[in-house]
């Protein structure tokens, strides 16, 4: 019997993920920010040609398995490896197109145990478009644009199933995780661009002898995302406030009439100490005072640099913040692995 599956990253710059001077850059139309990738997707050609994503990352491999449920061969699927998009720069009435230059895709030797086999593999590369700045450590001068990459694993089991996980990526762009159906399932919890433009080149990337850990998180609801729109074009505008890492966003048994959106980084919600779920980039908070007769029932903190939009929750109808947390239990008696909401 052969089994075969994959994983996928496309990897994409939001708005909100460029700091400092070059957000000008953004700003002033030179080059431009990316529309989030669809969250479920089917020719990935058609979205590059589309200019939907900066670089992806194809992991596909197979085994076979014989009578006895034994893992008797297995590999990666030649076809598949990294994808680079390109950069459009646009002055006056003049573009060009600079298209990124892609590293050698890394595949580690494929690892077997008991029933499966496991697979790794960093694709990634850099932009076309000169990067001149200060670095952080030698030569402290860099011309060349700093590298992007996904590491990704997939492990095939003899029964069939496959599991994957984010290895590692660099802090910058934003990277999304799709399965085998080209269905969005995960999302990278933080981007860190000024880490990235200060040090993710030489021997700080996976081309080096480093990689940089990965903090993903779960995909928000379909309700989220349908009342995250709401927040950030309503009738109200959004209050953007950042957030340092360890600092509580509103804390158990205040009052609070807000309720948030996550645009970058990680939140935990807390119940009388105890951590209670991670929420990351598109999930919504605070519902939950909103029903609770204006009393924040848990304790919001940031676990990584964030940033947040934040309306008040009168803006949304009623039964919406209800339909929010209806599929939640109260936070007191939540497993922590989990949904919970302050």
């Amino acid at each position: 019997m052969r089994y075969e599956s994959c994983v996928t990253s496309l990897s994409w710059i939001p708005s909100e993920a460029i700091t400092g001077l070059s957000r000008a850059a953004f700003d002033k139309g030179f080059t431009h920010y990316d529309d989030p990738p669809p969250a479920e997707f089917g020719d990935l050609e058609e979205l590059r040609a589309a200019d939907r994503f900066r670089f992806a990352n194809v992991l596909r491999a197979w085994i076979e398995v014989d009578d006895a449920g034994r893992v008797t061969a297995g590999g990666y699927d030649g076809g598949a490896g990294g994808l680079m998009g390109s950069t459009t720069v646009r002055l006056g009435g003049l573009s060009r197109v600079f298209q990124a230059a892609a590293l050698p895709d890394l595949r580690r030797e494929p690892e077997r145990g008991d029933g499966w086999m496991r697979f790794v593999q960093t694709t990634g590369g850099r932009t076309g478009l000169p990067a001149p700045r200060r670095v952080r450590h030698r030569p402290f001068v860099q011309w060349r644009a700093p590298l992007v990459w996904t590491t990704l694993s997939l492990t095939l089991h003899a029964d069939g199933r496959a599991e994957y996980q984010v290895e590692g990526a660099s802090r910058f762009p934003r990277h999304w995780i799709y399965d085998a159906a080209g269905r969005l399932t995960r999302k990278s919890g933080l981007t860190d661009y000024a880490q990235w433009w200060g040090v993710s080149f030489g021997r700080h990337t996976p081309w080096g002898d480093e990689d940089s850990p990965a903090l993903v998180t779960a995909v928000e609801t379909a309700l989220e995302h349908q009342l995250s729109a709401q927040l950030m074009h309503g009738a109200a505008k959004p209050r953007i406030r950042t957030v340092a890492a360890g600092e509580a966003l509103v804390r158990q048994g205040e009052p609070g009439d807000e309720i948030y959106l996550i645009l970058d980084g990680v939140i935990r919600v807390e119940r009388n100490g105890d951590r209670l779920a991670e929420y990351g980039p598109g999930a919504m908070l605070g519902e939950r005072a909103q029903l609770e007769r204006g009393i924040r029932t848990s304790t919001l903190t940031a676990v990584t640099p964030c940033r947040v939009a934040s309306v008040r929750a009168g803006q949304f109808d009623p039964s919406a913040l209800a339909e929010l947390a209806a599929g939640h239990r109260r936070e007191g008696t939540v497993p922590a692995d989990e949904t919970a909401r302050a």
